[in-house]
């Protein structure tokens, strides 16, 4: 038997190749939309791909199962409950299908979705007992499946089904059984799932805190407790896996954009995400832009910051990365690409376009500004995170809330004064680029507690810049307040670009001296 775990970084997908290279044929369970590998594989292998089973409507991911399709006649499975509208087969708990040496068995386990299945896979050549089973999103490595995205109308009865499934569908299954989910670490349909990619039952059945309640009241509990945000864009992909997704070949053609061209579909209303990392960023960018870094969870932060059926502007350093930025951004459903700026944002600046800048400040200066009470910060972490430590001054309002309602709903008094309103909104700019796991402030240098002796800090206050260099995403923003006399204007040292430090300064304030690029206003 031929069996192959596939893993798309970022979204944290797993997609499986199941065959029989003497039978030349292979399957592919819960496939995504790029299908170039698993037409590559299976073309290396020898073996042709003739079914496609989908575990589950996913939320998270277009599906690949119409490209595959497309490309190769397969045929499509999916649970009879899942209704969706396109040809396919319905699959009903005990079906059986054979490739060669490989012998697939259909579970029914709803709880994640209605139509959840998982299926036993057996090597008939080895033995004629199951080796191993695809969970789906029913049981990840380290936790479960989330039960609340098919909608609150039907939560109660998800929890109740998850829990029959784990413990009475899977209950009969040995230990010795090996798991393979849909899901792993760095994705939104769970929560403390593990950064290994497969285990087995008897494992889980001891270490997962899941499987561990022997009620349902407890399960229920603890499943529902701190669920991670749902992204904007999972209600339109649900929506795209069931109707089926359009083929790739649709698609907006790729287009190098010139200044001209690139601010005319600025005007019409395209929004535009900026892959540069934070520095660069910071340095320049164009006004309104998102800055979503080229990161794991990119992904994700779009499906959160960008409306699914937006026009989409991309400012990338290089063609190679408007390649990969359209591939994620075609995994998530986001195919109204307009295109790229040619030349970067060089380009751009040559023109003698407006453009904006974004301060990073260093931790010994925040501790300044914070003792000194000129600077708001507010903490954007999920509530958990918060629990789990904070800066002692933070203002607690969760991403999914500033995403709602902007960071001035947080600020009030003389916090709402216009300098501070421009402020958070460069900040806003650049609160879509959030790193995976554990994120850094907007500052600069070294980001340790003990960077900064004196700061009121619990853990996970700050985080270590990244390997790559420099700080990521700013988890907690800083917004300056109006000057006052007990609590006089505090402004960088370095003044960046002409237009950036005229639009910020007070107009009777001069630049700080020795400033190289000092405005015209300010001799």
């Amino acid at each position: 038997m031929f069996f192959k775990q596939l893993q798309t970084p970022g979204l944290g997908c797993f997609s499986y190749l199941i065959g029989c290279p003497a039978a030349g044929v292979m399957c592919v369970v819960d496939p995504r939309r790029d299908i170039a590998e698993y037409l590559e594989i299976a073309s290396v292998e020898g073996m042709r791909i003739t079914h496609v089973f989908e575990t589950h409507v996913h939320a998270d991911h277009v599906s690949g199962a119409q490209e595959l399709k497309s490309a190769t006649s397969a045929e499509i499975h999916v649970h009879e409950s899942a209704g969706v509208g396109y040809p396919h087969t319905p699959l009903k708990h005990g079906d059986k299908f054979r490739l060669g040496a490989a012998a697939l068995e259909i579970l029914h386990t709803p709880g994640h979705t209605p139509n959840s299945i998982s299926i036993l896979v057996t090597d008939t050549l080895r033995f004629d007992q199951p080796e191993l089973i695809l969970t789906g999103d029913l049981l990840f490595v380290g936790d479960v499946g989330r039960p609340d995205l098919p909608g609150n109308e039907i939560l109660g009865e998800q929890v109740e089904n998850l829990y029959k499934s784990l413990h009475h569908v899977l209950g009969s299954l040995p230990d010795s059984l090996e798991i393979y989910p849909a899901h792993g670490q760095g994705s939104l349909c769970g929560r403390g799932m593990s950064a290994k990619n497969s285990s087995t039952l008897g494992y889980e059945r001891q270490a997962n805190p899941m499987l561990r309640h022997k009620s349902l009241e407890t399960f229920r509990t603890a499943v529902l407790s701190a669920l991670p945000v749902r992204p904007q864009s999972f209600s339109h992909i649900i929506k795209t896996n069931l109707a089926g997704a359009p083929l790739l070949e649709r698609c907006p053609v790729e287009r190098a954009l010139t200044a001209v061209q690139f601010e005319a579909h600025m005007k019409s209303g395209a929004v535009v995400i900026d892959t540069r990392d934070a520095p660069a960023f910071g340095g320049a960018h164009i006004p309104g832009s998102l800055n979503i870094g080229f990161e794991k969870q990119m992904a994700n932060w779009v499906g959160m910051a960008v409306k699914p059926m937006a026009s989409i502007l991309l400012v990338v350093e290089n063609r190679e990365r408007f390649e990969a930025m359209r591939t994620e951004l075609h995994r998530i459903g986001y195919d109204d690409i307009l295109g790229y700026l040619a030349e970067g944002i060089g380009d751009w600046i040559r023109s003698g376009r407006a453009i904006e800048s974004l301060a990073q400040i260093s931790v010994h200066e925040l501790k300044a500004m914070l003792e000194a009470g000129e600077v708001t910060l507010l903490d954007v972490r999920t509530p958990a995170e918060w629990d789990g430590g904070h800066i002692a001054q933070a203002r607690h309002m969760p991403f999914s809330e500033v995403l709602k309602n902007g960071p001035d709903a947080c600020l009030t008094g003389r916090c709402r004064s216009s300098a501070v309103r421009a402020t958070a909104r460069t900040s806003w700019a650049a609160c879509s680029r959030r790193a995976a796991a554990r994120r850094s402030p907007p500052s600069r240098g070294a980001c340790s507690p003990g960077a900064a002796p004196g700061i009121r800090h619990r853990r996970n206050d700050w985080n270590v810049a990244e390997e790559r260099g420099g700080p990521s995403f700013p988890r907690s923003f800083c917004f300056r307040r109006a000057p006052t006399p007990q609590a006089p204007a505090r402004w960088p040292g370095s003044c960046g670009r002409r237009r950036g430090w005229a639009a910020r300064r007070p107009a009777d304030r001069p630049p700080p001296k020795g400033c190289p690029r000092r405005s015209r206003a300010g001799r």
